[in-house]
């Protein structure tokens, strides 16, 4: 049996469409433990709003022009720690549920989940549960279940001389800072360049940097 809060949730709906949200709000209105604190067509404007209405539960599109719905989450939960961040969008792709959850949200729901299925996400949110549509825990497996990202099975020694090469070091420079031969820093050079899948120095750093391969 479902217990419902004393106080009515406060939910926020942000959507650029316009008939996304329309529908939403009537969807709010059937529950009497819901009440529709706000709307945002985007995620700056969902940041300001926050603070406005103080909403419990964001039900948060993912796909928005002007700010997309991991970034509005991520810098949501930073200054507003108590609001939960429901992902409800279209789209099931990896990259959007990790971000979406890496950001912070507590759950991810495709829009064609049912109203009482919707109805329950809300109130598990607000309660601190996670609530995964079977699309989004399917995507979490199979990222699971995939090998490592290039760079993650570098050896604690390969990750120092890459972390020397970002810096700017050449071979001989590495290998009097770690007081080993030349002949050694190249091996491990080499190694490094073949588990990055790259052909230089230069798209090693590259990418390095842009994985945050390096701690």
């Amino acid at each position: 049996m479902t217990t419902i809060p004393s106080l009515p949730i406060r939910v926020m709906i942000v959507d650029d469409h316009t008939m996304v949200r329309r529908g939403l709000a009537t969807f709010l209105k059937v529950y009497d433990d819901f009440i529709l604190a706000g709307e945002a067509s985007g995620g700056q404007a969902a940041i300001q709003l926050c603070a406005q209405v103080q909403p419990d539960v964001i039900l948060m599109d993912m796909v928005m022009p002007d700010m997309d719905g991991a970034t509005a989450t991520r810098l949501i939960r930073q200054q507003f720690g108590s609001i939960q961040v429901l992902a409800l969008t279209s789209f099931k792709e990896e990259s959007l549920v990790q971000g979406a959850l890496q950001a912070g949200a507590i759950g991810y729901l495709l829009k064609d989940v049912s109203a009482d299925e919707l109805a329950r996400a809300i109130r598990a949110a607000h309660a601190g549960r996670a609530t995964l549509s079977p699309e989004a825990a399917q995507v979490l497996v199979h990222a699971a279940s995939q090998p490592p990202p290039p760079g993650f099975d570098l050896t604690e020694r390969e990750l120092v001389v890459l972390v020397l090469m970002v810096e700017g070091l050449n071979n001989t420079q590495i290998a009097a800072r770690l007081i080993v031969s030349p002949s050694t820093i190249k091996s491990h050079v080499s190694n490094i360049l073949s588990k990055l899948g790259v052909a230089s120095r230069t798209e090693a750093v590259a990418l390095a940097l842009r994985n945050r391969i390096i701690p």
